[in-house]
């Protein structure tokens, strides 16, 4: 069996001592998207539910899509499904998910104020429904991670109503009315730290900013728009719950890694698969937890190849806290074995 012994009712948290800043022998696993279209259960239950936004605002079917990776890889986190344009959804924009093209969000804030938006907080009441769910059923050695999507990418999504290669819509309209941009990077700000604290209160452990867009912006740019707000998410969220581990991941940020660990200072912090992980060691504050960061395709790819990137990441980082995962999300077309394979070659060098 690869994962740990469920029937352990006072086990200890791998994954939670280590966002913490514990070392262990071998790092604590779990996969960004690890619940997703790769596992059969999961086709299933959306050829029977229907559409992701549907399944999403299930609390049911979502805490059943959160506990199936759990089930069949004992995977040292959970993740909770859900989706990061949940924000924009209750601050008022409609969202809907155009079948093989991605979600959509109307009306633009690229022409029309945000002060026309009529917010709509209940509809984020699902998503503490689910996490009630899943933290009542999750066995005792899984950390809980709830998440939201950092101010930057989500107001990228808001902005132009999808997602796009170089967000330059966003990025032009930032530059043109910085201020009424400011005035909707402070809007996802204040919503982001209620529905983190809300996630908190209903059951998770710890928490993830996803950045995905990070990678686009300037050095002034990026600092404005990445690390001033998530900075001030994480002061916010800190005051609330103080003991409640938040992980940051700007995808795409490359050399401005450290500038983030320093001005955001999350407890952890994620690394794309872009990112060498022999430089991140040196270049980031001793002893900060990492997560991160094999490459989605190496898990495609599988046998040899698989085994050689991950002993270049567990190597990288032995001599830090170090979460195992993704250095973004798991592909729909990922063999079950390879992930199997992974867990067995992550936990075996304890």
């Amino acid at each position: 069996m690869l994962g740990p012994d469920l029937s352990d009712t006072h086990a200890p948290k791998p994954l939670l001592a280590t966002l913490r800043g514990e070392k262990l022998s071998a790092p604590p696993i779990w996969l960004m998207r690890q619940a997703g279209r790769y596992l059969p259960e999961y086709r299933a239950l959306r050829a029977e539910k229907g559409g992701f936004l549907a399944l999403a605002t299930d609390p049911v079917a979502a805490t059943e899509i959160t506990l199936q990776p759990i089930r069949r890889f004992g995977f040292d986190g959970a993740i909770l499904f859900s989706d990061i344009l949940m924000v924009p959804w209750a601050l008022g924009q409609d969202l809907w998910f155009e079948v093989g093209e991605g979600p959509r969000l109307a009306p633009t804030l690229v022409d029309h104020a945000l002060e026309t938006l009529q917010p709509a907080p209940e509809r984020l009441e699902p998503v503490y429904a689910t996490v009630r769910g899943v933290a009542a059923a999750l066995p005792p050695q899984v950390t809980f991670l709830g998440f939201a999507g950092s101010p930057w990418t989500v107001a990228t999504y808001m902005v132009a109503g999808q997602g796009s290669r170089d967000q330059a819509e966003t990025r032009r309209f930032a530059y043109r009315d910085p201020q009424a941009f400011q005035s909707i990077i402070d809007a996802i700000v204040a919503l982001t730290v209620t529905y983190l604290s809300g996630q908190i209160t209903a059951g998770v452990e710890a928490v993830q900013l996803f950045d995905s867009w990070a990678g686009s912006l300037s050095p002034a740019e990026f600092e404005r728009w990445v690390i001033a707000p998530n900075a001030e998410i994480v002061r916010r969220l800190r005051a609330l719950h103080p003991d409640t581990p938040i992980i940051g991941f700007p995808k795409g940020a490359g050399g401005k890694l450290a500038a983030y660990a320093t001005g955001v200072a999350p407890d952890a912090i994620g690394l794309d698969e872009t990112v060498d992980p022999v430089w991140a060691d040196a270049a980031l504050p001793s002893g900060l937890p990492v997560q991160g960061n094999l490459d989605p395709l190496a898990l495609i790819a599988g046998g040899d190849v698989l085994d050689t990137a991950i002993d270049r990441v567990l190597g990288a980082f032995r001599d830090r806290p170090h979460v195992f995962n993704l250095g973004h999300g798991i592909q729909q077309d990922t063999p079950i074995a390879h992930v199997e394979q992974a867990i067995a070659r992550v936990r075996g060098a304890a």
